[in-house]
């Protein structure tokens, strides 16, 4: 079993020291004199080596992509302009140096994670972002050297994005229909019937890129339903949208046929509204872990009847 890396932060001129180095050993730039210079500037110190061996472990992970994107995954400017070897530099500095978690979430990690009917689940990324998974809901999460991405499979998601000291990799999300990239931002994304997504911006702003179509970004407070052909006009942003995050469907107005496909995505069996009550409308605050409460309750407020065939087929008819 291999040792955990160790997580310290290390002296800022020790880790200078080091990505000197790993610079010149990997530009090939040391000579048999100066490697012999690298070995005793190692044994020098403890923390020396221990600096050494993790500049080692980051050469092995860029090893694995080109030399020129792995350069601009150490430090992507904030402005316009070229890396170089300074900024490089820097990258290696802040990445060695830097927080314990900006060096333990350099390793890739890859998984499949999802939510079954009915149940939410919040999980906190290697990068420390924030990620909810709605209810019926299944992702692919890939964090490697040049990138974050999450691809969503089906169902809804909500992102809060955390910042990635030394690295600056891009945080994208795949979907059937494109590839969003975020902006510094909390999102929702949601996939719908008819092979669209929507897009949803509580905060910051969301780069939309359909599969086909143009590119359009997203400020906060604006929503977008957008497939493979292009993005639609963006709208206001819906209130309450990550209600559920909380355990809650806010309504207002809503027909009554779209209220109950709503609870149906959290409620395992079928839930029928039939075309003589589709169009009742129902405001209010209901919780999702109660359906079966809030079902019953209808008939006080609404001229309609639940009738139940079985425990987990419901339908809303009329009186």
């Amino acid at each position: 079993m291999s040792a955990e890396p160790d997580a310290r932060p290390l002296d800022r001129a020790v880790a200078r020291a080091a990505a000197q180095w790993l610079m010149r050993l990997h530009g090939g730039e040391l000579s048999g004199a100066e490697l012999q210079a690298c070995e005793r500037w190692r044994a020098a110190d403890p923390e020396h080596e221990r600096a050494w061996q993790r500049a080692q472990a980051l050469a092995q992970r860029l090893g694995q992509l080109p030399r020129g994107p792995a350069l601009a995954a150490l430090n992507r400017p904030r402005g316009a302009g070229r890396p170089g070897r300074r900024q490089a530099l820097g990258g290696l500095v802040a990445l060695l140096a830097g927080a314990p978690a900006a060096w333990l979430l350099w390793p890739e990690t890859s998984g499949e994670y999802s939510s079954a009917i009915g149940q939410r689940r919040e999980l906190r990324l290697p990068d420390g972002s924030q990620l909810h998974l709605n209810t019926d809901t299944a992702i692919t999460l890939h964090f490697g050297a040049s990138e974050r991405r999450i691809a969503l499979r089906r169902g809804e998601i909500r992102v809060d994005t955390a910042a990635d000291p030394g690295l600056q990799r891009p945080f994208l999300v795949d979907t059937a229909q494109g590839r969003l990239r975020a902006l510094g931002t909390r999102f929702l994304v949601r996939e719908l019937s008819g092979a669209q997504t929507l897009l949803l911006v509580e905060q910051g702003a969301v780069e939309i890129s359909p599969s086909q179509g143009a590119v359009r970004v997203l400020q906060a407070g604006q929503q977008s339903v957008f497939s493979n052909d292009g993005a639609q006009a963006p709208q206001p942003a819906a209130a309450q949208a990550a209600a559920w995050t909380r355990g809650l469907l806010f309504a207002h107005e809503m027909r009554l046929d779209e209220f109950a496909a709503e609870l149906s995505r959290h409620r395992p069996g079928l839930l029928r509204c039939e075309p003589a009550v589709a169009g009742l409308r129902i405001s209010g605050a209901f919780q999702l872990d109660r359906i079966d409460a809030v079902l019953d309750a209808l008939p006080l407020t609404l001229p309609l009847r639940v009738v139940r065939r079985t425990r987990w087929w419901v339908t809303l008819a009329a009186r």
